[in-house]
């Protein structure tokens, strides 16, 4: 080691100003994306949105490719093959009566999964930080390394299944149900029907039910338990399905440990960014290095 450390000195001795040229490219590079991409989600969101889905969903696969991250690409293959089937479910018309809830509970289970491989991923870090792992006679690096690979493997999914369900939720809210897209909707709400799937409530709302509860919103509106988390959470939808009035998360979640759902929704967001345009950025960037000629 201390042998290539030479070496290394000695192939980059001099270079420090073309380092610096190097960094001042990085950030002004940084700067500008960022900018551009403020800019087109505020002008053009649709097709950023598109965008972005099509960049999470292939550059991590182009990568693996590359360093044949077999594991990645297995469980990419099956997430994409379920989910697939479930987006054709869902944008095919005419829609099901069961699809809607069919394509919510899928989406809200990779939410869930990809909740609990964050956590988890996490907890591992924190024990080995702690050292547990030499009770178990096991090096550092192999814990941090399944830590890591946890909390990717929650936050890219959660990610991608997060953006995927808002475009199955505004298919079958066109679709099925009495939500429309701008105005008012064409059809009117009949009592104890659930506004997202068009479905029959069997339960009242200050009642325990078997499989899911029934929840009501600040505009007395009432819904299934998992279209109404799948549209708020899921989808991203904060608006009423039928009324579009703004839903109170804090009233809708009486519960204070699923209150960190939604910072947990806020938290993957910001993954987008990284996961998408980062290594479309840091690709530009050795671009402009090499037509400088730096290295």
């Amino acid at each position: 080691m201390r042998l290539e450390h030479i070496k290394m000195y000695e192939k980059h001795k001099g270079h420090e100003s073309m380092h610096m040229e190097m960094v001042v490219i990085l950030l002004v590079t940084l700067i500008i994306a960022q900018i551009i991409l403020v800019e087109w989600k505020k002008r053009h969101y649709r097709s950023y949105s598109l965008m972005t889905l099509l960049a999470l969903w292939i550059i991590p696969l182009v990568l693996s490719l590359r360093h044949q991250y077999w594991r990645f690409i297995f469980f990419w293959l099956i997430f994409s093959c379920i989910t697939g089937l479930v987006m054709r479910k869902a944008i095919r018309k005419p829609i099901s009566g069961t699809t809607p809830r069919l394509v919510y509970k899928w989406f809200y289970f990779i939410y869930k999964i990809s909740y609990v491989l964050g956590i988890a991923g996490y907890i591992v870090m924190m024990l080995t930080f702690f050292g547990v792992n030499f009770i178990f006679n096991e090096p550092p690096h192999t814990w941090m390394d399944v830590g890591l690979l946890l909390v990717f493997y929650g936050l890219y999914y959660g990610v991608l299944g997060r953006d995927i369900s808002e475009i199955c939720a505004d298919k079958m809210a066109c679709h099925i149900g009495y939500y429309t897209p701008k105005g008012i909707p064409t059809r009117h709400l009949e009592r104890n029907v659930c506004a997202v799937c068009g479905n029959q409530l069997m339960t009242d709302v200050n009642e325990s039910g078997v499989i899911e509860n029934t929840y009501k919103l600040a505009c007395d509106h009432v819904f299934h338990e998992f279209c109404i988390r799948g549209w708020c959470i899921v989808g991203k939808k904060q608006t009423c399905p039928y009324c579009k009035e703004k839903v109170d998360l804090k009233k809708m979640f009486c519960n204070p440990w699923e209150r960190p759902h939604v910072l947990y929704g806020q938290l993957l967001d910001w993954i987008r960014w990284l996961v998408a345009w980062q290594p479309l950025i840091l690709f530009i960037v050795q671009g402009i290095n090499w037509m400088l000629g730096l290295e």
